[in-house]
């Protein structure tokens, strides 16, 4: 039977950023299958060079303003790793918070806006205010309030002010702990008709085996520390990124493409859920129970499913660390003085350093060498979404065999819903390529 297949979408819709779907097939011959990112490069890479560390999460933050907080937390990491400094066990409680507010934030705003309108037959989210308007003011109510929690912490969401090398200018009081509570307290009650909404999504069936990298420690659900785990019995450390990720250039996108034991490999939400589930808190794994998903699920539409488990497991975190940091008190002489370190109160020295964090869409890397007075000699970031493409094409390549008896609108919808099913934030995944001229 003749097998004929051609989709061509300029221009994806709610996704952050600029790519494209082309897909060709011919007789049952698939000619061409891409995501084309068409995006140019940022060149946040070139530009922190010359910077002290102290200034730079001011830099780097602005790499993105879905993931600010995420990219200020790699760059923080990457700087202190270079020059030796260890934080103290309250500045990790600290930023364990701030990267649960923003993967919840993410999350909500993936889930809510960008992906529940293919759920529910409609074009946007702003076609579900007239049908589900209900579920709409939940969305928006639980992003004002990871938006207040974040401004009690650091200073405003977009942006940080207040985390930077050293720990945070400004120790949240007990106040301002009990307000950030309150804030999850109200997350916590609009949970559970995300989690009834979400049984009512027929997410497509699809299934393909690949590799899930994600971080791994033996004592919580990774986000902020350990080795760079993958589902093939990879375990590497973090300053060995570039063999985890062996980046290359292909010729229908801007951003590179990412592989590790095979041809492709999958960070973000799916991916940690497959390999971190053991360390997820109970409630989380109520709702993948009722969302009928168990490790290792291969159906990439699921990640949608997978942040929705997260979501129930970052708001019990967060109230537990903020009930522990109530109980103990917080130490407000950690305080770092605002400026550039003038005091020299951190040490520097020469080095390089390496920060891996857990960012809504997946493994972020932020890579630096520095001199002895700390200022930036090298910089190189690699974002999730660039690790991803890989793994969307090849999923894509499966999926054209799949629909090709399907009418052009519904194998259409089904390839957007794929790409979209990965949250990606293609901004962000294009970075310096170096070009040697000869």
């Amino acid at each position: 039977m003749s097998k004929n297949l051609s989709v061509n979408v300029e221009f994806l819709t709610r996704v952050e950023g600029h790519g494209h779907i082309v897909v060709d097939m011919k007789n049952g011959v698939l000619n061409k299958c891409e995501l084309q990112i068409v995006e140019a490069p940022r060149f946040f890479e070139a530009m922190v060079r010359g910077r002290s560390i102290f200034e730079l999460q001011h830099i780097t933050c602005r790499i993105c303003g879905i993931c600010s907080c995420g990219h200020s937390l790699a760059s923080i990491q990457a700087a202190e790793d270079a020059i030796g400094f260890t934080p103290s066990e309250q500045t990790l409680q600290l930023r364990k918070l701030l990267l649960h507010l923003e993967n919840l934030d993410s999350h909500i705003l993936h889930i809510y806006m960008l992906a529940a309108p293919d759920m529910l037959g409609k074009k946007s989210a702003l076609a579900l205010t007239a049908t589900h308007g209900d579920a709409v003011r939940r969305a928006l109510r639980m992003k004002k309030c990871c938006n207040d929690a974040c401004a009690v912490l650091v200073g405003r969401h977009v942006h940080p002010i207040s985390s930077t090398v050293g720990g945070f200018t400004k120790i949240p009081s007990e106040a301002d702990l009990l307000e950030m509570r309150k804030q999850f307290s109200a997350m916590k009650q609009d949970l559970l008709p995300t989690l009834e909404l979400a049984k009512t999504f027929v997410f497509p069936e699809f299934h393909r085996e690949t590799e899930y990298v994600a971080l791994k420690n033996d004592s919580e659900y990774a986000l902020l520390s350990g080795k760079v785990s993958s589902s093939r019995g990879v375990l590497k450390d973090k300053s060995e990124y570039k063999s985890i990720t062996n980046e290359y250039l292909v010729p229908h996108s801007t951003a590179k493409h990412a592989r590790l034991t095979g041809d492709s490999y999958m960070v973000g939400a799916l991916a940690r859920f497959n390999i971190n589930y053991e360390k997820l808190h109970p409630l989380a794994k109520y709702a993948a129970d009722e969302l009928k998903m168990k490790p290792v699920c291969s159906n990439p539409y699921l990640n949608t499913a997978a942040q929705i488990v997260e979501c129930f497991h970052f708001v019990e975190d967060s109230i537990h660390i903020i009930d522990r940091l109530l109980e103990k008190g917080t130490d407000k002489s950690e305080a770092v003085i605002v400026g550039l370190n003038e005091n020299e109160v951190i040490k520097v020295k020469a080095g390089r350093g390496v920060g891996a964090v857990e960012v809504p869409r997946g493994l972020l890397y932020h890579c630096y060498e520095v001199d002895e007075r700390g200022t930036i000699l090298s910089a190189d970031c690699v974002i999730p979404t660039g690790q991803n493409l890989a793994n969307i094409e090849l999923d894509m390549r499966q999926l054209a065999s799949m629909v090709c008896d399907k009418t052009q609108e519904e194998a259409t919808l089904l390839f957007e819903m794929m790409v979209r099913a990965y949250d990606p934030c293609i901004s962000c995944s294009t970075h310096v390529l170096e070009v040697d001229f000869v």
